[in-house]
C-alpha cells in the first residue's frame, strides 16, 4: 500500500516530501536536490534519513489538521490546494512555534530544530500548529487580465 502523500511513483521513494512548498518557492531545503525525469525535473532529498523525518512531520500535519481541514482519510490523496497549505502552513507554522528567524527557513534544519528542543516530533505544540495551518492564506489569484 502507498503511504498518505507519497509522491506520484514516477518520481521514485527518494522525492522530496516537501516539494510542493519549495516549487512554491514558500520554502527552501539544503537537501533537495532537481532531477531530470523526461522533460520535467523532479525535487529528490539527498538524504534518506531526512526524508524519513520529513515524511513524518508531514504524516502527523495530516493527521492532526484533518478534522479541522476536513481531509479525506489516507490513502486518499489531497487536492493540491489542501497539499499546499498543509505542506506551506505547516512550515510556517512550525517555523513560528520554534521562533526560528528567516534565517532559518531551511526545511531540514526546522526538522533538526524540532527534534532538538522537542526530543521527537509527537511532542510539538500541535494545537498551536494545527490552528496555524488552518489560518493559513491561500495564494490570492491573479486577477483576469481580460477584464
Amino acid at each position: 500500500m502507498k503511504e498518505p502523500d507519497a509522491p506520484a511513483c514516477c518520481h521514485g521513494p527518494s522525492a522530496c516530501v516537501f516539494a510542493k512548498a519549495l516549487l512554491a518557492r514558500s520554502a527552501q531545503c539544503s537537501l533537495a536536490q532537481r532531477q531530470p525525469v523526461g522533460e520535467a525535473d523532479v525535487l529528490v532529498c539527498s538524504s534518506p534519513v531526512a526524508r524519513i523525518n520529513c515524511g513524518t512531520l508531514l504524516a502527523l500535519l495530516r493527521e492532526r489538521s484533518s478534522f479541522a481541514l476536513r481531509l479525506p482519510r489516507p490513502p486518499a490523496p489531497l487536492v493540491h490546494a489542501r497539499a499546499l497549505q498543509l505542506q506551506q502552513g505547516g512550515l510556517a507554522a512550525l517555523q513560528r512555534c520554534l521562533e526560528a528567524g528567516a534565517a532559518q527557513a531551511d526545511v531540514h534544519a526546522l526538522v533538526a530544530l524540532a527534534h532538538e528542543r522537542h526530543g521527537s516530533l509527537l511532542e510539538l505544540p500541535w494545537q498551536a500548529l494545527v490552528e496555524a495551518v488552518v489560518a493559513w492564506p491561500p495564494r490570492r489569484r491573479r486577477a483576469d487580465p481580460s477584464s
